[in-house]
């Protein structure tokens, strides 16, 4: 059962992801897992080694491979931002300050 990997507060973890997607599909190892999401195997090995970034592409393939709502396989990964990312303080001046270079 894939709830026992999630946890709301659960921090970035993509060997939780990778995992998860093998239980489901009933795979082995990487390399089917691989075979699966039509990537080369040294890209899993990347992402559990955290030398690649989970992105969405990767998370687009995995949903068509496993079925699984990306929304899902996000709360597996661990990661919590959201759609989109509302202004912080001090992105006007920043913007600001690009448009006067710009001139």
């Amino acid at each position: 059962m894939l709830l026992q990997y999630t946890n709301a507060t659960s921090p970035y973890d993509p060997d939780r992801l990778l995992d998860a997607l093998s239980d489901r599909l009933a795979l082995d190892d990487d390399a089917q897992l691989a075979c699966r999401l039509k990537v080369a195997r040294p890209v899993l090995t990347m992402i559990r080694r955290r030398e690649l970034a989970v992105s969405a592409p990767m998370l687009s393939w995995m949903h068509a491979a496993s079925g699984m709502p990306v929304e899902q396989l996000r709360l597996l990964l661990g990661e919590r931002r959201g759609r989109g990312r509302p202004p912080r303080a001090g992105d006007e001046a920043v913007l600001v300050s690009l448009r006067r270079n710009k001139s």
